[in-house]
């Protein structure tokens, strides 16, 4: 069967949640938003493509700062309303110089800062 990006079911504003993960390891790296042709965009290039909603703009992972996102596999999940992108992450994935995005944990009612800025 032959995958159309319509098929998908994006929200109100035509975009789809998608969660990077790395693909060799597991870990969660970032979540960001698509819409159908940035879907597209990325399963034709190999670049993680998302849709910036404060730019309106799309955004290749690394085009700017070369922490590139190299496309491994893509998968939809049961309701066809988000992504898990399974990515060869080149540097952090975080603006913050992070490895990922979730870096901060909740412990005992407390914000814990888990991981260190990379180098």
């Amino acid at each position: 069967m032959t995958f159309d990006p319509a098929t998908l079911k994006y929200d109100a504003q035509g975009l789809i949640p998608a969660i990077a993960q790395e693909a060799d390891g597991g870990e969660v790296l970032m979540m960001a938003w698509m819409n159908a042709e940035a879907v597209a965009r990325t399963l034709e290039t190999g670049r993680v493509t998302y849709w910036s909603r404060s730019r309106q703009a799309f955004w290749i992972k690394g085009e700017s700062s070369g922490h590139v996102q190299e496309l491994v596999e893509m998968r939809v999940d049961c309701d066809r309303d988000c992504l898990l992108v399974l990515v060869r992450q080149t540097g952090p994935a975080c603006h913050t110089n992070r490895r990922s995005c979730f870096y901060t944990a909740l412990r005992d009612g407390d914000e814990v800062e888990i991981m260190a800025p990379m180098e």
